[in-house]
């Protein structure tokens, strides 16, 4: 066991993707010391994107600081872009956080809090062009270290994202032992991804997507304003 607690707090909200943050749940969750918080404005259930329903477990108010801060993303990261509770809540703990991270969407949470400015991030492939408009850097890598921010790609990349988190937390040895004991060895069924599917496969899902996108760059270019005009309280408590 560590000497002190390692305090990883991992933000639940409506219409998350729960894989996004459940997977590295099941990671970091096992790093010695680890006490993890799940975390949302009160205690109450809330349902994924897909209808899972999840209990948060710590409630903003009684938050810890945190040595990770993790925030994953769903189509109700667009609502909390709107959300002044929920940003300025992420804005001060990703302040004083050792790590601020994120898994897929989660990117423009932490972007909206004024916390990846200037700083280069993984995201969704459908949407890592719109980090720009909120002053991040895209890079289309699946893992994204930069300085103490660490990110992942698209949903399943956040396992990916956990092990790397957890040999900056706790060293690689902890971190090849963890992924040894649970068995982390993917093989797809299938060879696609961004880079070799077929151009109408990727056309098609970017028009289905269309809607959902639009609005993502509409929260996004609000959150940018709020950010310009001060609306948004960064200072740690």
């Amino acid at each position: 066991m560590t000497a002190t607690p390692l305090e990883i707090g991992l933000l639940f909200f409506p219409g998350m993707t729960q894989l996004d943050v459940t997977g590295p749940f099941e990671v970091l969750a096992r790093l010695p010391g680890a006490r993890i918080h799940l975390l949302w404005k009160r205690i109450e259930p809330i349902t994924s994107d897909v209808g899972l329903t999840l209990l948060p477990t710590t409630a903003f108010a009684d938050c810890p600081r945190l040595d990770v801060l993790c925030v994953g993303g769903g189509p109700g990261q667009m609502a909390l872009m709107d959300d002044l509770e929920v940003m300025t809540f992420v804005a001060k703990a990703g302040a004083t956080a050792r790590y601020v991270t994120s898994v897929c969407a989660g990117c423009f949470i932490l972007a909206g809090a004024g916390l990846l400015d200037g700083y280069r991030s993984a995201c969704h492939w459908l949407s890592r062009d719109q980090l720009a408009i909120l002053g991040a850097i895209p890079v289309e890598d699946r893992i994204v270290v930069d300085r103490n921010r660490i990110s992942g790609g698209g949903v399943t990349a956040g396992i990916d994202f956990a092990f790397q988190v957890a040999a900056a937390l706790c060293g690689s040895d902890v971190a090849k032992r963890l992924q040894l004991m649970l068995e982390y060895d993917p093989n797809p069924p299938f060879d696609i991804n961004e880079r070799n599917a077929p151009p109408e496969m990727i056309a098609e899902i970017r028009a289905s997507a269309r809607s959902m996108l639009d609005e993502r760059r509409r929260s996004n270019e609000r959150a940018m304003t709020r950010l310009r005009d001060g609306h948004v309280e960064t200072r740690p408590t």
